[in-house]
């Protein structure tokens, strides 16, 4: 066991690792950084390292998150992250035994995901529509309306993930594609349709962009993003679109605590099913590998299916 090489080192040769061999992304990348940074410091204050940790250290730590308040979804997060690193510090020999082998995670149970109903869906969509076309507002604030509908339109045509959706190509625009290619988890392509109402949001928000930014065609560093920013990544953040969106939903009059891109990702999804879609087909939307995570809408619909029931059958008990 060599117990000379540092977290730090470890934590970045594990990333380089997941980075390398499995293509995980970027927020991935960073997701695993932070809690094996937290993992790490919880070990120096014990004294011990990666190297050197045993199984009653790691379950110190388990209960050090679950006294810290962490939910038993982020605890079996870490426990995973653990896992997995230490199963690859086992295979590159660094150590010769595997403490988070035997370790057992919290039991939860899998939350039904938070959905929109259709009339909220139309509501946001309405509410964007109106602000996008306002015509007393300021050029950058028109430009930022037709974005943001723009945005909606596409996520809720498609279900991208919210990563997937601001990384866009400015490609996935033309005006013949019915179909566009999305880089998912894992570096995986796949194939996504585009409905008329989507082609028609991005066709009017490249021409108000044109309209509004007519520098954009002096420049000779013009961006290969679909929605492009100013920012480091040059194209718009997660966080930025997230904060818009809940910004409309307040002015739609829906709480803004239950509206995020990914609940848009859960409308999607589960108004697909909902309307007789096939499962498999929807799995393959939303990109995910696993059918059982595309499983859990399923019970979105089998509850809506029982309200049906309890609410409308002549027989039902009153």
């Amino acid at each position: 066991m060599d117990c000379k090489i540092s977290d730090a080192r470890l934590t970045g040769l594990f990333i380089d690792m997941l980075a390398a061999e499995q293509g995980a992304g970027v927020n991935t990348l960073d997701a695993y950084r932070r809690d094996l940074t937290d993992f790490s410091e919880f070990l120096g204050r014990n004294g011990q390292s990666f190297a050197s940790a045993d199984t009653q250290t790691l379950r110190d730590y388990l209960a050090d998150l679950d006294t810290r308040g962490f939910k038993s979804s982020s605890v079996a997060r870490r426990l995973s992250a653990m896992r997995h690193l230490f199963r690859f510090l086992l295979n590159e020999r660094i150590r010769s035994d595997d403490p988070a082998a035997i370790l057992s995670g919290p039991k939860r149970g899998r939350g039904l995901p938070k959905v929109l109903s259709i009339a909220e869906v139309d509501r946001l969509l309405g509410r964007a529509k109106e602000l996008s076309g306002a015509p007393e507002a300021s050029p950058l604030r028109r430009l930022r309306g037709v974005r943001l509908y723009c945005l909606l339109e596409v996520l809720y045509a498609t279900g991208l993930r919210v990563s997937e959706l601001v990384t866009l190509p400015l490609s996935a625009s033309r005006r013949e594609a019915r179909m566009i290619v999305v880089r998912g988890k894992g570096n995986k392509e796949r194939l996504v349709p585009l409905n008329e109402a989507a082609r028609r949001a991005m066709a009017d928000y490249l021409a108000t962009m044109e309209l509004l930014r007519p520098e954009k065609k002096k420049s000779t560093t013009a961006s290969k993003w679909l929605f492009p920013s100013f920012g480091e990544s040059g194209h718009l953040t997660r966080q930025h679109f997230a904060r818009e969106l809940k910004e409309l939903a307040a002015a739609a009059g829906i709480a803004p605590r239950l509206v995020s891109p990914h609940v848009l990702r859960h409308a999607f999804a589960s108004h697909l099913l909902h309307n007789g879609a096939d499962l498999r087909i929807v799995q393959t939307l939303l990109g995910h590998t696993d059918i059982s995570t595309t499983q859990i809408y399923t019970h979105v619909v089998e509850e809506r299916l029982k309200s049906l029931v309890r609410d409308l059958h002549p027989l039902a008990e009153k």
